[in-house]
């Protein structure tokens, strides 16, 4: 098991802070958590803990993007999409002020935590908002990547992070792209369209589809919002089936997103890995996955499910 997105935050935000001088980070009373703490060791002027009070967060945070600053605001995905989320929509997008919200602690992968800590539902809420641009990393490399690039993009980032570690997908020749999929693997049968900690379960899965005879694409879809519509139109006229997976409910994330590009462009077959319309409960995170079908078996029967819906 690889690095944890949340701590791949963390170092990123600590090397950032000494290219921009204008970063200044807040944190709601979790700071060893979100791994902001780095940050605040090193530049203790540019960090403040605003307490258990995730509306002030994101308040302040609209102030400082205001007076020019580049704030990256953290806290639980649960509290930061949930508690703050009318500061979020009215004090930060309708503005389109330059605020960086890195949450951390999303999915089910939370664990012992339960249910009410998990959010499977961040992904929905965060792209139904004007302005708003939302990025899943796969793992540490893409998370370094994606925090870079939000410190330069002008205008509301939400980066959506995790507990537990998480497999490496990609080495250091990996470049992140707003917006653009990366293909992982090559295939004609269908194409399993993943993000954040499901893409190395897909990966995997496409493995064992291969054993099976399948051929699986796989995409990485780390931006939900813009969303690659050229890659998911060419994928699905070229393999003409898709699975989608995500840490995250089916309503509203990668597989809504999915669908909506689908049958608007090129309607096919389509599957959706993810959390049905139900709450989580606690348990270990592998326990969890297994629950609530977020494996590599999952994901090759609606694989094999969705190939025989095929024309």
């Amino acid at each position: 098991m690889g690095k944890a997105t949340r701590e791949a935050y963390g170092e990123a935000l600590r090397e950032l802070g000494a290219r921009f001088k204008d970063i200044i980070v807040l944190d709601a009373d979790l700071s060893k958590s979100t791994k902001t703490n780095l940050f605040a060791k090193e530049y203790p002027n540019r960090f403040f803990n605003v307490g258990i009070a995730e509306q002030n967060l994101v308040g302040t945070a609209a102030g400082l993007a205001a007076a020019g600053k580049i704030p990256f605001v953290s806290t639980f995905a649960i509290f930061a999409s949930g508690r703050a989320f009318e500061q979020i929509r009215n004090s930060v997008c309708y503005p389109k002020l330059n605020v960086k919200i890195a949450a951390t602690h999303a999915g089910l992968t939370v664990g012992e935590d339960g249910a009410t800590h998990q959010a499977i539902e961040d992904i929905s809420l965060m792209r139904t908002i004007p302005n708003m641009t939302v990025i899943v990393p796969a793992d540490a490399t893409e998370t370094h990547q994606a925090v870079t690039f939000a410190a330069q993009y002008k205008g509301p980032v939400y980066i959506r992070l995790g507990r537990m570690g998480a497999p490496d997908v990609f080495g250091g020749d990996y470049e992140f792209c707003h917006g653009k999929a990366v293909q992982l693997a090559e295939g004609n049968d269908l194409t399993i369209i993943a993000t954040g900690m499901m893409v190395a379960t897909a990966r995997r899965a496409a493995d064992e589809l291969t054993q099976a005879g399948l051929s699986a694409r796989v995409l990485n879809i780390h931006t939900i919002k813009p969303i690659d519509v050229a890659a998911i139109v060419a994928a699905a006229n070229d393999t003409g089936a898709i699975v989608t997976c995500e840490e995250h409910s089916i309503i509203g994330g990668l597989g809504s997103a999915v669908a909506e590009v689908l049958v608007e462009n090129a309607p096919v077959p389509l599957e959706r890995v993810g959390v049905l319309d139900v709450f989580g409960e606690s348990g270990t995170p592998d326990a969890l996955l297994a629950k609530y079908n977020l494996t590599v078996a999952d994901i090759v029967r609606a694989a094999k499910r969705v190939v025989s819906r095929k024309k």
